[in-house]
């Protein structure tokens, strides 16, 4: 029987399939195996100083140092604003660690001093990582309105500043080809395939589908909120699915867990289906930003099949629980583009158009 993580120790395995441990409150890692000498020690120190933080008064690291005025300051009281702390858990830890990268470069910078010109210069840093500079774009018109909220400016230099232009596509879809070699070389029954059909008939994303278990599931039909849009939606489950979840164990409500019966974080979730993807001999999606086969791409793979299906945007808007039908409608329409395409092929080949070949003299 396995033995349980210690409290507030959370686990998930690498990229290179190796086990991985860390205190889940100040993310230290934890060297050894749990319940090793060296693993203890360390766990203990880090147990004696979250223990230690916790007892002290809650302030923003930084903040006593942090000069009035200055980009630092302006987003320390971002993070103690309505606007921050109404917004999704992952979305405050997304904020933040952009935000954080900003402070640590550009915390010394007056506010008041800031010019579109020093915002491209940010911006032209980034040049070689388009999506990293969009990021830094979107943050700094965060904080201008933010400033401007304040009464610290009255204009907002970021005001027509294009975005970077991305070659990439995003996260890219799994086509049919690949969901049937992840299938090959996973067997039925296993984590990876139960992961897979999670993504693949529901359409969401990884931190929804990381939560789903049995108490989101009645009368066949999977309920759950969206945690980073905060949008209901219903499904009813796919035969396959189905068949899937009534074949898996009844002891636990969640229905993906850890090796170590835990559930998920969201990053340590996608690095464990990282290896799943090579095992299956497919590109996985790198943390170095090498587009690969990613878990959200399977939620554009759902997107696909229902338009493939004859599905409006709004009945795949149904499902997904997207906000704006802009990229749905892109599927919908490729999909149109495809079988408009088929129809006029055979049309021609129905009427015989362009099998005869015409002497260049005739059209004289």
């Amino acid at each position: 029987m396995k033995r349980k993580l210690p409290k507030h120790v959370k686990a998930f395995i690498d990229r290179t399939g190796r086990p991985r441990h860390y205190f889940r409150h100040s993310n230290t890692a934890l060297p050894g195996l749990p319940y090793s000498t060296e693993f203890m020690d360390a766990y203990g120190a880090a147990l004696k100083a979250w223990e230690a933080g916790r007892a002290a008064p809650t302030t923003v690291i930084g903040a006593s140092r942090t000069q009035p005025g200055t980009i630092a300051a302006l987003i320390l009281s971002y993070y103690g604003s309505a606007d921050f702390r109404n917004l999704a858990k992952a979305s405050q830890k997304t904020y933040r660690n952009a935000l954080e990268r900003i402070r640590i470069e550009y915390g010394i910078g007056s506010v008041v001093t800031l010019e579109r010109k020093h915002v491209l210069k940010m911006m032209d840093k980034k040049a070689e990582h388009p999506g990293a500079a969009n990021e830094l774009l979107k943050m700094m018109k965060l904080l201008m309105g933010r400033a401007i909220d304040m009464g610290m400016r009255k204009d907002d230099p970021t005001i027509r500043i294009r975005r970077m232009k991305i070659k990439s596509g995003g996260f890219i879809a799994w086509e049919e080809q690949d969901i049937v070699a992840f299938y090959a070389a996973h067997a039925e029954g296993t984590r990876a395939r139960l992961a897979l059909d999670l993504l693949l008939f529901t359409g969401q994303r990884r931190s929804d589908v990381i939560c789903m278990g049995r108490q989101h599931v009645k009368n066949d039909v999977l309920s759950i909120r969206q945690q980073k849009t905060g949008t209901a939606v219903s499904i009813p489950l796919h035969a396959h699915l189905k068949g899937t979840l009534d074949a898996r164990p009844q002891d636990n409500l969640t229905f993906l867990l850890t090796q170590y019966d835990k559930p998920f974080q969201p990053e340590s979730f996608t690095n464990w289906f990282r290896v799943c993807v090579r095992e299956a001999g497919l590109r996985e999606d790198l943390a170095s930003g090498a587009m690969g086969l990613s878990p959200h791409g399977l939620r554009k793979a759902c997107s696909r099949r229902l338009a493939q299906a004859g599905c409006t945007p709004h009945q795949i808007k149904a499902i997904t629980g997207h906000k704006k039908l802009d990229e749905i409608v892109r599927y919908t329409e490729a999909v149109d583009q495809m079988r408009l395409a088929h129809e006029a092929m055979n049309a021609i080949a129905e009427h015989g158009a362009g099998t005869k070949t015409v002497k260049p003299n005739s059209l004289v």
